[in-house]
C-alpha cells in the first residue's frame, strides 16, 4: 500500500504513525503537515521526529497551511501539551521539510501513483480542500481516503454538535465531503467507544524499546486529559482507529452509508457533520460516505501493541 498521511501532530496522530510505521507492506510516501493540535510548524517538527522515531525517516513531509480557509485557527495544547507529544522531547529531526507545500505534495503523488495512492486525514482537512483546488481530478485520483473527524449520532468534543477536526475548518471539510472521493468517515461514534484502558496502558509500558517507552510517555499525557472525560484512566484512540480501517479494513465489522455534509452556518451547528440516514445510496446527487459504526476493538488494541513492539 501507498499511504499519503495529512495529520497534525498530536499524541493520537503519533500513534497512528507508529501502527503505519510497523507494517512492511505500507509504503507512507508522504507526510503533510497542517494547523490543529498545534501550529503547523510544531507539527511538521513533530511529524519529523516521529517518523525517525518509528524507523521511517526517508518519509518526506510536507509543511501544509497554518489556519483555516475562513475562521481563525483553534489549537488544543490543553489535549496535547504545548509541543504536542505531552511535553516529551524527542531528538531534533535530521531532515528539514521539502521545499512543497503539502497540497502539492498530495497532488504530485497522486498524478505519480494514479488509482494507487490511498490517503489517510487525521487533522484539519485544509490541506486535502486547497489540494483540491490544485487538482479537480483528486478524487479521480486517490484510490481510497480514510478521514477521522465527526459526529453523526453521538455529541461532539468541543461542543454538544461539533468535532474538532470538523470544527478547525468546517470549509474544508465541506470541500472533501462534497468532492466524490471513496471515503470512510471514522468518526467520534466509534472513536469514543475504542479506548486504550488503564490496562492497556500499562501492558505498552512493560513493552522493552525507546518506540514503545515514548509512546507510552505521549499516553500519559493524554490519558491524563481523557481521565477528566471518561472518569477513569483512560484515552479514545481517534487517530490509531483511523489507521487501522484503512490497512486492516477487516477490522471494521458495521457501516452505513450517507451522504454527509457539514453545516456551515448557526450558532451551535456550524461545523456539525449531517448524514441523511434516511437516504439509501443513490439518491442524493453526492456521493455517500461510508460511515464506520462498530469494528473488532480487542483485536485492533492487539495490533496497535503489537505495532510497537
Amino acid at each position: 500500500m501507498r499511504v499519503f498521511v495529512d495529520c497534525d501532530p498530536g499524541i493520537d496522530d503519533a500513534v497512528a504513525l507508529a501502527y503505519l510505521a510497523a507494517r512492511p507492506e505500507v509504503e507512507i510516501v508522504g507526510v503533510g503537515a497542517v494547523f490543529g493540535n498545534g501550529g503547523v510548524e510544531v507539527t511538521a517538527d513533530n511529524a519529523l521526529r516521529l517518523l525517525e522515531l518509528y524507523g521511517r525517516p526517508e518519509v518526506p513531509v510536507a509543511v501544509g497551511a497554518s489556519r483555516p480557509l475562513v475562521q481563525e485557527p483553534r489549537l488544543a495544547p490543553h489535549v496535547h501539551g504545548e509541543n504536542g507529544l505531552g511535553g516529551v522531547e524527542l531528538p531534533a529531526p535530521t531532515k528539514a521539510p521539502v521545499p512543497e507545500s503539502a497540497a502539492e505534495l498530495l497532488v504530485r503523488l497522486a498524478r505519480e501513483y494514479p488509482g494507487e495512492l490511498d490517503v489517510l486525514a487525521v487533522g484539519p482537512l485544509t490541506n486535502l480542500a486547497i489540494a483540491l483546488g490544485l487538482e479537480p481530478r483528486l478524487p479521480e485520483l486517490v484510490r481510497k481516503l480514510v478521514v477521522m473527524g465527526g459526529a453523526v449520532r453521538v455529541p461532539g468534543n468541543v461542543s454538544s454538535h461539533v468535532e474538532a477536526n470538523i470544527n478547525n475548518d468546517p470549509e474544508a471539510a465541506e470541500a472533501v465531503f462534497a468532492a466524490g472521493f471513496d471515503l470512510d468517515l471514522v468518526a467520534l461514534d466509534i472513536t469514543m467507544e475504542t479506548v486504550a484502558t488503564g490496562a492497556w496502558l500499562e501492558e505498552l509500558r512493560a513493552v522493552p524499546g525507546v518506540r514503545a517507552a515514548r509512546t507510552s510517555e505521549f499516553l500519559d499525557f493524554y490519558a491524563d486529559f481523557y481521565k477528566g472525560i471518561f472518569g477513569v484512566r483512560q484515552c479514545a484512540m481517534h487517530d490509531p482507529l483511523a489507521a487501522a480501517v484503512l490497512v486492516d479494513p477487516h477490522l471494521v465489522t458495521e457501516a452505513v452509508e450517507a451522504p454527509v455534509r457539514v453545516e456551515l452556518s448557526g450558532s451551535l451547528t456550524r461545523g456539525m457533520t449531517v448524514a441523511d440516514l434516511r437516504l439509501s445510496p443513490g439518491r442524493d446527487e453526492r456521493r455517500p460516505t461510508r460511515i464506520i459504526t462498530a469494528v473488532a476493538g480487542e483485536e485492533f488494541l492487539g495490533r496497535m501493541l503489537d505495532s510497537l513492539r
